[in-house]
Parts: C-alpha cells; structure tokens; sequence
C-alpha cells in the first residue's frame, strides 16, 4: 500500500506531533508499505531550524521510505499572527510537491492536523488519485486560537469555525486522540460516521521495567538522594509553566525535593528568568534530552507534571502522558473535571492526581498527594499496557483505513 503522510511536524522533532508522525511513518515502511512524507524541516520546540538541516527544498529515501522537506517561515517569537504566516507559508511551499504526488498515485493520503491550511491541496490530490483521504488531528488549532485568546472573538470566529466544519467534513475519515476530541468533532458538525479514534501511543516495552536511576540523576547535577518533581516537554504559552516556578518557591522549605524542567520553548528563558529573580535553588532546567534518554528521566521522577492552562485541557491532550503512564509515574494533571483529561482520572481512579488548572496552591497539593503514592504505580502501567501499545494501534489504524 502506498501512503502519503503530510505534516508539517516530522522526526527527528523529539516532542509532540513529530514524534508520532515519524513512528508512525517507521512503522509503516517496516511494514512493508511505501511511504512518503511531506513535512517541513525541523524547528520545534525551538522555533528554529534544526542546524544539521536547510530551510529549503531537500528529500531523503531510506528503506521504504521518501522524506520530501519543504521551507517555511520561522518566527523566532511567535506571535497569533506569525504563527499564522508560519502555517500559511509551509501550505504555499508545499502545494507543488503535494499535488506533483499524484504522478505516485498513493492509496491513502494522510494529513495530519495542524495545520488545515494543507487541506485543499490534501483533497485536491485525493480527488486525483481516488486515494482515501485521512484527515488526523493532534490539535484543534482553531479552538486553541480562540479557547486560550490567541485571537479575537467576533465575525471572524463564525468564518473560522464555519470553513473547518466545510474543510472536515471534506475527509473520508476524521480521526483523533482522544474520546473527548471525537466528541469534540461530533459538535462540530462532523459525521460520525467519519469519525475514528486514534490515539497517540507509547513504547510500553521501553518504559515498563525501569527503575530511578541515581548515576543518571548524579550525572545531571541532580542529588539522587532528593524526591524529583519533573516536567518534560515543550514550554510553551498553553502550558502556563509559571504555576511550577510559583509552587518552587512556596515548597523551597522542603530541603528533599527538587524540581526539574526539562525542554524548549517560546516561554523558556522568562520562566528561567523568574526562578533566578526569585532566586530558587531548588528548580533545575536542562534542553531537551536525547530520545535514548527519556525511559531513564522519566522512572528517575517521584511527580510528573502535566500542566496546561484552562481551555487547553479538551483542545490538546498532552502527547507526554502516555509514556509517564507507560513507566508507572505518578503525574499531576492540571484539568478542569469535565474535559477529556478530568473524564480520564475519573473513569480510573488513582491513575493520576486531577487538580484545579492556573492555581498554585491547588498545584502543591498535588505534587503533595502525588509524592505520597506508591511508585510505579501500577494502575499507570496496567492502562499502558492494555490500551497504549504502539503495535496495537497503529495495527488497528491501518485496518480501518486501509
């Protein structure tokens, strides 16, 4: 079979979006199907382009596998209207090499989301080819622009939702990550005969049998003998990270524990900045780690940290959950009840601690709660294992599409 994935996130990219779309093109040309993929060079979490790579036209083959780069524009500071100039720009550069595709003629031609703005030339292609179009959202950016302010409310708030609704329903299938978010696209207005789930995964094999790793957390500059409360991940405006340097600095008088930050991001060097304002030593922040590295970080933790401001919690289910769950962390969820997230520790009690989003006070008392629980905690693990399993999914995925 012959697949088309195209996204402007790809591999090597170690966090969010990228990192699923490159798994899953792996685990397809390992399966024996032919695979190309349209993306952009890699830039996130940074917002810079990767130095071992060009901003410009490049395509790598490996295996069953064909890499097509396309530029695109890269604000070093993104703002609501830069981060549309970027998506906007990666969707014009694009088009020509998306469309040029049909002289391959691909089975299946999967786009993953963000960014819309790709969609006409997704369809345009499938229409071509008579491919099965396969629309995959790992965001809903329209409602993280206007759920978290990004962008005003108003006329253009009917425009934009309005075009998305026309643009989904253009797919033969609309699948996402999480029963809160295929709920999310019934509201919408999206057929629920389109509709399917497909959720992010974790490499359970890879995290299961870890332990804390004290020569790893030495070696860090970490005392290994301090409880570790750990946030892995892209810092960024949604997660709304200074909460975590908030709670630092009331917890400082416990002499045992240590904070970790470990990742890039728009937000990074402001909230390195108010720890140093603040003069903390108990919060410690590195870039993001190697791949290879992050079974090791993660079974190292004591709390996991799953931050996300109020809004964001049904918008974008957070990509780092399932490999905390996979290792038997034990994670602080901030969530509102009746979102995705909220929903998920209710339905599997002690999975994780469920707290008030944007409050600190809230937030130490779970990193309290969570500092209390056996670790692993075998309920994370269980779940994992039953419901997280790469192999699993994306078997299950090919079956419904193909």
């Amino acid at each position: 079979m012959k697949v088309l994935i195209y996204g402007i996130n790809f591999t090597p990219e170690l966090t969010g979006i990228g990192k699923y779309s490159g798994e899953m093109a792996e685990w397809l040309a390992d399966q024996g199907h032919d695979v190309h993929v349209i993306t952009a060079p890699p830039y996130y979490p940074e917002w810079a382009i990767n130095e071992e790579y060009v901003n410009f036209y490049s395509c790598s083959t490996s295996k069953n596998m064909t890499v097509i780069r396309c530029p695109l524009y890269v604000p070093s500071k993104p703002t609501a209207l830069k981060r549309l100039l970027h998506l906007a720009s990666f969707s014009i550069s694009s088009f020509l090499p998306v469309i040029g595709s049909a002289f391959w003629k691909p089975d299946i031609v999967i786009q993953v989301v963000p960014t819309l703005f790709c969609s006409v030339q997704t369809l345009i292609l499938s229409k071509l080819v008579g491919a099965k179009s396969v629309v995959h959202i790992q965001d809903y950016e329209v409602d993280a622009m206007f759920d978290l302010s990004i962008a005003k409310t108003g006329l253009f708030k009917e425009i934009a939702y309005w075009l998305e609704k026309k643009i989904l329903n253009s797919f033969q299938v609309v699948s996402t990550i999480s029963k809160g978010m295929i709920n999310r696209a019934y509201q919408k207005g999206i057929e629920d005969k389109k509709l399917l789930f497909f959720p992010n995964w974790a490499e359970v094999g890879r995290f299961e049998h870890q332990n804390k790793d004290k020569e790893f957390l030495s070696d860090l500059g970490i005392n290994p003998e301090k409880k570790v409360v750990l946030y892995s991940g892209n810092m960024g405006e949604k997660q709304g990270l200074e909460a975590v340097v908030y709670a630092a600095d009331l917890m400082r008088g416990k002499a045992d524990l240590q904070f970790i930050m470990v990742g890039e991001g728009v937000v990074k060097a402001n909230i390195e900045r108010l720890a140093n304002e603040l003069n903390l030593q108990n919060i410690s922040f590195f870039p993001l780690l190697a791949y290879s590295m992050l079974p090791k970080l993660l079974a190292s933790a004591d709390c996991h940290l799953v931050i996300q401001k109020k809004g964001a919690a049904d918008a974008v289910l957070p990509s780092k959950l399932t490999n905390i769950l996979a290792v038997g962390g034990n994670a602080v969820i901030t969530a509102l009840p009746n979102t995705t997230l909220g929903i998920f520790c209710r339905d599997f009690p002690e999975i994780a601690v469920l707290v008030e989003p944007e409050s600190v006070e809230a937030l130490i008392t779970g990193i309290d709660r969570a500092l209390s629980m056996p670790i692993p905690n075998q309920i994370a693990q269980k779940y994992a294992k039953d419901f997280l399993d790469k192999d699993l999914i994306l078997n299950r995925f090919v079956k419904e599409v193909g």
